[in-house]
């Protein structure tokens, strides 16, 4: 049994009856990323020796019975815009590829606490600007059931880690659905919290009022454990909130009498029939295990793509500005005048979609445009969450796809701005609503993976995580690797 097929609540089971040992754990992992990284490429740096004396370490404290952490001895991947104290954050751009934090962020410190180990920081879009991990710096990642294929992005190094085996669990960042777009492309589960449920401290910040902190795991156990670990207030977080936690002791079969709507606008035109078909088969296992599912209609969210764009552009605008190669980061060696020194620095230091979105973004918020564009989005997403608001009175949760096409080929899109966009028109809205929202394996289409959506009222992570445990107890999906 090769350690590294194993899920993370199935590892961490062996570790702590003492079957295997932390460091066993962490050997394996890099075995299977020396066996499988050259086609994946999923990572960007590989701290190895920093994680095997961390696994030590835990082991140690095993042996003298001391008391250890939740996520004792779990190797976990972090998404490269997450601050790592010592360790490169490059946000996949040549911008950053120099920068080594000198602090952890919250997240980070959470799981060291509970004694998990940073194996790895995954590759992603270029500032998390992206649908297919393309625009990295470093080259795309490809997707493990098809390395022809894209693993969805942004977070698509995290997702392809833990479905090729490199990473029992990883953690990535949804601003339009960066965690659950590369989730469904690779066959993991991904959850993307309430706004404020996870602090940001320590996230490099792309979409401040959109952006969230998220688990991705082989299993929806998996992704329940990592989450109870990093949610909770931070006092170096203004917007994170209390958790309330219990999302493992939520975890149950018995869904009976739930109601649960299926989102019309999700499954209109554009989504293609195997998708549908996947997730209709999927609202059919929830209406075996006694759930009553009816369509609903939400007509806000017809406005939500165009709304989210111009938001997330204008805040990278703004976030971004301060990259100009004086006060932070890629600077040009060339003796120049200060304004040359900024702009040459700013066009090789940034990709071509980043300058793209500063650009559009700097457009919206200029003198003249900043009622007609930025606040008009504002209305729009205030109208979003109303739409929510009302379908959460009739119904306890709400289904579609995840993403509307199955995995497409890398550079078959790249060129086409505005169709990378349009892949996003199923998640962004629950980004404008601050909503839960997980993706989960539904199906397959052509022996390429196809995810269903649960979007839940705020804060009621558990309510998504029991009706999808209870899909993924009668179904198979999740068992499934890639051939690789």
């Amino acid at each position: 049994m090769k350690l590294s097929s194993l899920n993370a609540c199935g590892l961490l089971r062996l570790i702590l009856s003492r079957e295997v040992s932390a460091e066993e754990v962490v050997a394996s992992v890099y075995e299977r990323i020396e066996e499988v990284e050259k086609r994946i490429r999923a990572f960007i740096t590989l701290p190895k020796e920093a994680a095997f004396q961390r696994a030590r370490e835990i082991d140690e404290k095993i042996k003298k019975g001391e008391k250890i952490g939740r996520l004792a001895g779990l190797p976990i991947a972090v998404k490269d815009n997450i601050c790592t104290r010592g360790i490169k954050t490059t946000c996949a751009s040549k911008m950053l590829e120099s920068f080594i934090p000198p602090y952890d962020a919250t997240v980070v410190e959470k799981i060291t606490a509970e004694d998990g180990i940073i194996i790895g920081k995954t590759n992603m879009d270029e500032f998390a600007m992206g649908t297919s991990t393309e625009t990295s710096y470093f080259g795309p990642t490809c997707n493990p059931w098809d390395t022809t294929r894209v693993p969805g992005g942004s977070s698509g190094g995290s997702a392809a880690a833990v479905a090729s085996g490199e990473a029992a669990l990883a953690l990535g960042s949804d601003t339009g659905g960066s965690i659950r777009c590369p989730a469904s492309f690779c066959g993991t589960v991904g959850l993307k919290p309430t706004y404020g449920l996870v602090s940001r401290y320590g996230l490099i910040a792309y979409a401040n009022s959109l952006e969230q902190i998220g688990p991705l795991g082989r299993t929806v156990a998996d992704c329940a454990l990592l989450l109870e670990v990093i949610a909770g207030r931070d006092f170096r977080d203004s917007t994170s909130v209390e958790s309330k936690g219990g999302y493992l002791g939520a975890l149950s079969v018995d869904i009976a009498g739930l109601k649960v709507g299926i989102l019309k606008q999700l499954l209109g035109d554009g989504v293609h029939p195997s998708v549908k078909r996947c997730v209709l088969a999927a609202v059919e296992v929830l209406m075996s295990l006694g759930v009553l599912c009816e369509e609903v209609s939400l007509p806000t969210l017809d406005y939500s793509l165009p709304a989210y764009y111009l938001l997330a552009m204008s805040e990278a605008s703004s976030n971004l500005a301060r990259y100009d190669g004086l006060r932070y980061g890629f600077r040009i060696d060339e003796e120049r005048d200060w304004n040359a020194v900024y702009s040459r620095s700013r066009k090789l230091g940034f990709g071509e979609e980043v300058r793209r979105r500063i650009i559009l973004g700097t457009y919206a918020l200029s003198a003249g445009y900043f009622d007609r564009y930025f606040l008009k989005s504002l209305k729009v997403a205030t109208l979003v969450r109303r739409d929510f608001d009302r379908a959460f009175k009739q119904f306890d949760l709400l289904i579609g796809p995840t993403m509307p096409i199955p995995p497409f080929r890398l550079g078959e899109k790249i060129r086409d701005p505005l169709s990378l966009y349009m892949c996003d028109i199923n998640t962004v809205s629950v980004n404008l609503a601050g909503l839960p929202a997980i993706s989960l394996p539904c199906g397959f289409t052509e022996g390429l993976p196809v995810g269903a959506q649960l979007i839940a009222p705020p804060y009621r992570e558990d309510l998504a995580f029991k009706v999808a445990y209870a899909f993924e107890k009668n179904t198979s999906y999740h068992e499934l690797m890639p051939p690789l």
